[in-house]
């Protein structure tokens, strides 16, 4: 049987230096959003880890609910698309690093198989129909000639369909909104920076000339509120199972 080939749509190289670029005290609301809901989602069902997994918790917040969890993360150099070096795990909590991963299906499946019988795992990222006017900023600034600056995303149908195929039990998928204003382009970037949602595709497109950023400019004027405002949204969707 031939090996299953897997696109290369994102760098490693460079979704890790994103990651170490990220500063959650500039902003972490995106992130503490799925911490949040992850916290509500244990609380909920009564689940109380004994041997958690935490990945891509920058904020450690999750840490200090789930005493004696292992916290790692991609920018320390951890993988997940390899397999886990220890497994046994009654919980694993993925946070905002599943989406820019090459073999997602491959990655879940690692997940799967990092956890014990009847082990949980929550994932959380964001998905399809996020940064939507950043998009038409962006459309609007490279004119005839478009170029890759947002990667494309997970959506729930997919996540779903992702979830049985890596033979979860009780596969559960939802998403949410989380609305965000910005007072200008530049804020709006550096706070992708800060949550280490900056463009990490494998062929990024060339940066933004000087006319290009005038344009870009000029449509988040268009696309603002009277008071100068841009709302943008970010669609969170979380996936959640259990391993046979």
């Amino acid at each position: 049987m031939a090996e299953r080939q897997v696109p290369t749509i994102f760098s490693p190289a460079r979704r890790m230096a994103a990651r170490r670029r990220a500063d959650p005290a500039t902003a972490s609301y995106v992130l503490d959003d799925m911490v949040d809901e992850v916290i509500e989602r244990l609380a909920f069902i009564r689940h109380e880890p004994g041997n958690a997994l935490i990945i891509g918790d920058r904020t450690g917040r999750l840490a200090q609910v789930l005493p004696g969890a292992r916290s790692v993360d991609p920018a320390d150099g951890f993988d997940e698309e390899r397999p886990f070096p220890a497994g046994g795990h009654d919980f694993i909590a993925s946070l905002g690093t599943l989406d820019t991963v090459n073999d997602l299906p491959g990655a879940l499946v690692h997940l799967r198989e990092a956890l014990a019988p009847g082990g949980l795992m929550i994932a959380s990222f964001v998905g399809a129909g996020s940064l939507e006017r950043l998009r038409a900023i962006m459309h609007a600034a490279d004119g005839e000639r478009p170029a890759p600056r947002l990667h494309p995303m997970v959506d729930i149908r997919s996540g779903a369909q992702l979830l049985q195929r890596a033979g979860f039990a009780d596969p559960v998928v939802d998403g949410h909104s989380l609305p965000v204003r910005y007072s200008s382009l530049g804020r709006l970037v550096g706070d992708l920076r800060a949550l280490g949602l900056s463009n990490v595709l494998a062929e990024p497109g060339p940066p933004l000339g000087k006319a290009a950023l005038t344009r870009a400019r000029a449509k988040f004027d268009e696309l603002s509120d009277s008071e100068g405002k841009l709302l943008e949204r970010f669609e969170i969707i979380t996936l959640s199972g259990r391993r046979r």
